[in-house]
């Protein structure tokens, strides 16, 4: 009984020593939450799962060192594998280092125009052997730039590498950018390459140019298939922009890929339904890039471009509510914004005047060549607009940029012979201002105004959207593209700036960007990218209404003239009295006042008097002579009394 009692007692005890045990065990351990199925914070499963207890056996206490030495392996696995795809990442980024190139081709690149200015966009880029041209477009002049209508780039470069220049390239039909092309085959020939409305629209400069036998020079490309051009192969590829069938080029060349975008934004919804390639261009990416050029026109608005396709909506409330006419505006070549217009006017029933030339033009083109489908018995004639009624009519016309000559601002002045402005009519300016035309669409608003009609402009709200990439789409470009070399273009030095900034962010190296001006010469290979020389560049002043070259002695004439005003002095003088036959004749203008001429004369007269009297007596044997001391004597007395330099006209006749 006493041994039965005493193994008793020795049971008790032992079992209150394994509860103690378990019960410190148990207290040392963290709490955790009820669940048998979600992992607490610690990661560890209750009950029912296995971190625990990995055989779920409840007379086995939990191992310590089997969890930790399991989680210890899985975070070694997992850390070797953040590192790998931490290198595969990083190679994804820099695609060029991969590539195989030859390590002594190297390609120089021109820009002609385009840099530190808005339009004339032409760029050469060229070999030892080979050159091409990419784009010759147009820009606009300066107030002061009197008598002028467009600027052409400087073609000196050209007469330099002529021999060399196999082809001109062209990514769009913009004017910026194919404006130069009738003045540039007045000089030189080259054949032309670029997708149909491009060509179709160089087509129509060179039959009003007389240069219709150049068309044999044109050559239609199909995109996303690269073709031999010299010692470049290049391909075409879709981009979205404000005009029907733009490109960004790839540029195959012995120094490596080089990628244009032309001009462009990224339009998932485009009116035409064609987006941009973005599958193509990540090829090209992943095959490596050597040098990116791309759009900087837009680099200083952040965020994306609107689709063109959100125009629509604002067009149909002001279709909607109009009760009169509607007058829509933009540029010419916009061909899918006058689309849109026309497509809500044949909504609302209304019919179709096209006005002004350039829109005729591009619009019949566009529909000739099967880029849209409109029927022909909804247009009428300018002079047929009276014959509808208001609500029934929508007039689309040039004039977005408040040029002088253009339609609506011959209607806003009450000069077109068709068609006058009514208080009933809606005007819609769906166009942005062009850095320097500011000033001329403020005075079309104000005739607009004046004349009574609703104008909507700005600050409505998507009657326009821009054709170039924001910054969202400029780093998308980049990413898709990964260069490893890059030029901004397209744009003042303040907007490549901007799109150096961007660059950078997106991972482009600071030392291999380089901010261009027209005229430098920038040498690229696979291991730099530098400015080797400056070429000659500039701009020619061109006179629209005759299709003639300005000389810059004509136009720096023209504004001398406007700033300082002209004399002009006739005088007859006796050689053997030295003394003047009679007053001298004098006409000025832009100098003086009217009612200040008379004594402005004297005062001219009297200098006569003396100086006739008092000059030395060998300037009366050579007349030139002596109209150039008279100039420069009135030279000095009018800067003197006017604090200017008028142009001054001498003519002297002696007796």
């Amino acid at each position: 009984m006493e041994e039965n009692k005493l193994e008793t007692q020795k049971g008790n005890n032992a079992s209150k020593d394994y509860k103690e045990q378990n019960k410190k065990y148990f207290k040392s351990r963290p709490k955790e939450k009820k669940n048998d199925s979600i992992p607490n914070q610690k990661g560890r499963y209750n009950k029912k799962g296995d971190g625990q207890n990995p055989n779920n056996d409840k007379s086995k206490p939990y191992n310590k060192n089997y969890n930790n030495k399991d989680t210890q392996q899985s975070n070694v696995d997992l850390k070797k594998n953040v590192e790998i795809n931490a290198k595969i990442h990083q190679s994804s980024l820099s695609i060029h280092s991969q590539v195989q190139f030859n390590p002594n081709g190297k390609i120089r690149i021109t820009p002609l125009g385009g840099l530190g200015e808005i339009g004339a966009n032409m760029t050469v880029l060229e070999t030892q052997n080979s050159a091409i041209i990419i784009d010759a477009g147009m820009s606009f002049p300066d107030d002061n730039m009197h008598g002028v209508d467009i600027l052409v780039p400087d073609f000196s470069y050209l007469e330099i590498i002529k021999d060399k220049i196999v082809g001109i390239i062209i990514t769009h039909a913009h004017e910026d950018h194919i404006g130069a092309m009738p003045y540039l085959f007045k000089k030189y020939q080259f054949p032309i390459y670029g997708t149909s409305l491009p060509l179709g629209l160089i087509g129509s400069k060179f039959d009003e140019h007389g240069l219709k036998r150049f068309r044999s020079l044109f050559r239609p490309i199909e995109k996303r298939k690269p073709i031999k051009i010299g010692e470049f192969e290049i391909e075409w590829i879709h981009i979205t922009h404000s005009i029907v069938d733009s490109s960004a080029l790839a540029i195959k060349t012995e120094a490596g890929l080089i990628f244009h975008t032309g001009d462009f934004k990224i339009d998932h919804t485009p009116i035409d339904g064609y987006p941009t390639d973005l599958n193509r261009i990540a090829y090209y990416g992943e095959q490596g890039v050597l040098l990116l050029l791309s759009d900087s026109t837009n680099s200083h608005k952040a965020g994306y471009t609107p689709s063109e396709a959100s125009v629509g909506p604002a067009f149909d409330l002001l279709f909607s509510r109009a009760k009169g006419r509607v007058i829509m505006s933009t540029f010419s070549s916009n061909i899918h914004r006058v689309y849109q217009a026309i497509q809500h006017g044949i909504k609302y029933g209304r019919k179709v005047s096209v006005i002004g030339r350039s829109m005729e033009k591009n619009l019949e083109i566009a529909r000739t060549l099967g880029y849209i489908e409109i029927p022909q018995n909804v247009f009428i004639e300018a002079h047929e607009v009276a014959k509808y009624p208001d609500e029934e009519v929508l007039i689309v016309t040039t004039g977005s940029q408040g040029e002088t000559m253009s339609a609506l601002y011959r209607m806003a002045t009450d000069e077109h012979r068709h068609i006058k402005i009514k208080p009933t009519d809606i005007i819609i300016l769906s166009a942005k201002a062009i850095p320097g035309n500011e000033g001329s669409i403020s005075n079309v608003l104000n005739f607009l105004n004046k004349a009574g009609a609703k104008v909507y402009y700005q600050d409505f709200g998507e009657i326009h959207t821009s054709g170039h990439a924001a910054q969202e789409e400029q780093k998308l470009m980049l990413r898709l593209v990964k260069p490893k070399f890059f030029l901004p273009v397209h744009g003042e030095y303040n907007h490549i700036l901007k799109h150096k900034e961007t660059a950078i962010s997106c991972g482009v190296n600071e030392k291999n960007i380089y901010l261009m001006e027209d005229g430098d010469q920038i040498e690229v290979a696979h291991n730099y990218l530098r400015k080797v020389r400056s070429v000659k560049t500039g701009k020619t002043y061109i006179d629209n209404q005759i299709s003639a070259i300005v000389t810059n002695d004509v136009v720096l004439d023209r504004q001398n003239l406007a700033e300082n005003g002209i004399l002009v002095v006739t005088a007859q003088i006796d050689k053997a009295k030295n003394s003047l036959i009679q007053r001298p004749r004098i006409y000025s203008m832009g100098i003086i006042s009217n009612k200040d001429t008379m004594n402005f004369n004297k005062e001219i007269e009297d200098f006569f008097e003396l100086f006739v009297k008092n000059c030395k007596k060998e300037l009366y044997s050579n007349q030139k002579a002596m109209e150039n001391e008279i100039r420069n004597s009135l030279r000095k007395i009018l800067f003197k009394k006017l604090k200017r330099y008028p142009s001054i006209l001498v003519n002297v006749i002696f007796y």
